[in-house]
This record gives C-alpha cells, structure tokens and sequence, in this order.
C-alpha cells in the first residue's frame, strides 16, 4: 500500500488528525496495534477547551457533543472546608469549557472516519518504523498473519507513552524530561448524578480529591492514593467513604453513591519530548508529552498538536512549502511546556506530598487563599484552565 501520511495510533489525535486531513483532501491510512473497543474501553479526560470544540466542529464531528456535553463557566476550589467559585466564564471574558468524555470524541471520530470509507487497520501487530531519516518512510506490520508494508510521505506518531514510534528514534536525537509524583490518583465512574453541577477540586488533610462529571446521570472521581495501593485494595464502598471525608458539609449531603462501572488507579507524571520533529516522523500527544491529569490539559494539547500538524501537511502539498513542518515542534512545544508548568502548580498546590509535614499545606492555603480573594490570582488560574489561542506560539 501507499499513502500521503501514515498515522500510528487510532486514539483521539491519530482519529482526529485522519479527518483534518480527509477534509483538506489528503489521503491517510491509520494502523492501531488494538481493537476498536479496546481502544473505545480507555476511560480519559472529560473537559475539553475551546480550541478542542472548535477543531472538533471543524471536522464535522461537533453535533453529539453540542447536544450532550455539559458547558462550565466556572469550577470550585474546597480548602480548609469551604468552598469557592473560579468564575471562567467572567474573568476571561467570556470563555468555557466543555465536559464530554475522551470516550464520547473517539466514538464520534471512528464514526465519522467509518462513515467516510477511510482505512483504519486495526489489531497491526509488530509495527515498525523505518526510514523516517529519509525521503521514502515505511511502515511494516502484521494483521491475520501477513506481513504488509505502507510506504509514504510522512508519519504521524499518535501511539501514546508507550507507542513505537518516539521509541524508535535514536537516543542521541531526543531529549526527555520528566517528573515522576510519589502519588496516584484512584478513580471510579458510576452511574450516578453529579454532586455538584460544577467541578470541584479538594485540597484536603487526607489528600486531593476530584469530583467531576460526564453527564447529569454519570459522574467521576477521584482520590488521591499512595502509589503502592491497587484497586483490589479499595471496595466502593470504602472509596464513597473516603470522599465523603474530603469534602465539605453540603457536598457530602448532595452526595449520591452507586457500584463502579470502572475503577483505576493512575500514576502521575509530567513528560515532554524534544524535539517532536525527526524527518519525516512527527510526534503528537502522549507520544511527545504526559501531564498530570490536574489541570484537564492532555486531551487539548492532542487536539492542539494534530491541528498544528494538519496544517503543516496542508501547506506542504498545496503550497510545497516546508515552513509549519519546520516550525511544527517549536510551535507545540511552547504551548506544551506552559500547560505542564500549569498543570505541576496545580498538582503541586492541591495534592499532599509525602514528607513535607504540616508547614507544607499552611504554604498551600495561603496560596488559595490568595487566589480566591486576589481578581488577578483569580483570573491567572482561569485564564490557565481554560486554555491558550490556537495561535498562540507563532
């Protein structure tokens, strides 16, 4: 086979980056190395920033989410048992974000690209990178036990932490940085009414707590745990229990419980990638970069990543220019480095870290406090969540 781009990965940006390039006319072929309701099965984010609506509208793809989603203006911070309002919505004049499951896009993407007769191989097995250094990339994999070779223009490295591609550079042309966080955060999804209309994120004794959403009947959240703790180690009802304990007096009352329809526990790290450029293989989303979930950034900054890259691909074969493939990476990476600052604050300021005592939360509730009661504290962490211009870092 050959195609103008190979895509690696059928998450959201390999999905999403398929259709921006269908609708510029650009031929695409996407291998994933798992099934389609394996990868339907990933419980993700939830709140997606304007810049991700608009992309998502864009391609077409937008009308589900409309109808379903859930609009915030605004989500509360509780510290030292109270809790208060960050008005989004007013101090950034006039933006919101959007709440609907990670799961929902995928879903609405596959359709999209099943509906278009595009090609998306799935369960490829032993996917391999090849001549990305050259002017002629490959792509090999096997499926129903033939082996199959995908030549191309370009390829589009969408396959998360652990995907092919970023492994397959040299590692004397990559630089990596992380941050590991000596914590985790247990999750449950049930099918229960949300206990509160807004986010609300807990800065508490025991440790951080998330009480999130993806419908008026379904909710999400989270505690903070030791990374030694498992999910065997927690029944519902001992992980209701301990919310309750987080939370304040009215949230707890409006508190509605129910058995999991999943549970997790996942580690917290910040990762970036430099450069996200190597040829003619381009890395986009975790497979160039992680944040903790506390600041709701890593879905957008997919979204972001695909939209810089489908325009690179646009100019190239319209105008043969190569300037947004040169300028792609330094174009991400500034966007990507000020969300993982925003995201390590965040964490930092809102979770227990092991070992730092009691001086380190007073240091925390004053920071809060500062926030809630400053119009220029306030509108630093709004104008933060809810993201950055698509134009900004040209």
């Amino acid at each position: 086979m050959r195609t103008q781009v190979a895509i690696i990965g059928a998450g959201p940006s390999g999905l999403l980056l398929g259709q921006l390039l269908h609708k510029a006319g650009i031929d695409a072929v996407i291998i994933e190395r798992q099934s389609p309701e394996y990868v339907l099965s990933r419980i993700r984010a939830g709140v997606l920033e304007q810049v991700t609506v608009d992309v998502l509208d864009e391609v077409g793809v937008g009308q589900r989410m409309h109808r379903e989603g859930l609009v915030h203006g605004g989500f509360d911070l509780l510290f030292k048992g109270e809790r208060h309002r960050i008005d989004m919505n007013r101090l950034t004049g006039g933006k919101n974000v959007m709440v609907y499951g990670q799961t929902e896009v995928t879903h609405d993407l596959m359709d999209a690209r099943s509906a278009a007769g595009l090609t998306t191989v799935y369960e490829a097995s032993n996917v391999a990178v090849h001549d990305f250094d050259a002017d002629h990339p490959r792509v090999t994999y096997e499926k129903d036990g033939q082996q199959h070779e995908l030549t191309c223009d370009f390829i589009a490295g969408c396959d998360g932490f652990h995907g092919v591609c970023r492994a397959s550079v040299p590692r004397g042309a990559i630089r990596e940085f992380e941050k590991v966080y000596p914590f985790g955060w247990l999750g449950i999804l049930s099918d229960t009414p949300p206990v509160h209309h807004e986010l609300i994120y807990v800065n508490s004794p025991r440790g951080f707590a998330l009480c999130s959403q993806r419908s008026h009947t379904r909710s999400r959240y989270y505690l903070q745990v030791p990374l030694t703790d498992k999910v065997e180690d927690w029944s519902d009802e001992a992980l209701w229990q301990e919310l309750r304990l987080r939370l304040d007096p009215a949230a707890r009352e409006h508190l509605v419980t129910g058995p999991s329809i999943e549970k997790s526990v996942a580690p917290l790290r910040s990762f970036v990638t430099e450069p996200l450029r190597f040829g003619r293989m381009f890395l986009a989303g975790d497979a160039g970069h992680i944040v903790p979930p506390t600041g709701a950034k890593g879905l957008n900054l997919a979204a972001t990543d695909v939209k810089y890259l489908s325009q690179a691909f646009i100019e190239f074969y319209a105008d043969r220019s190569d300037a947004g493939i040169d300028s792609y990476s330094e174009r991400c990476l500034k966007r990507i480095w000020r969300a993982e600052r925003f995201s390590w604050w965040f964490t930092s300021l809102m979770h227990r870290f092991p070992g730092e005592g009691e001086i380190a939360q007073k240091f925390q509730e004053a920071e809060l406090d500062y926030l809630i009661h400053s119009e220029a504290g306030a509108r630093t962490i709004a104008e933060n969540y809810v993201g950055l211009p698509l134009d900004f870092g040209r």
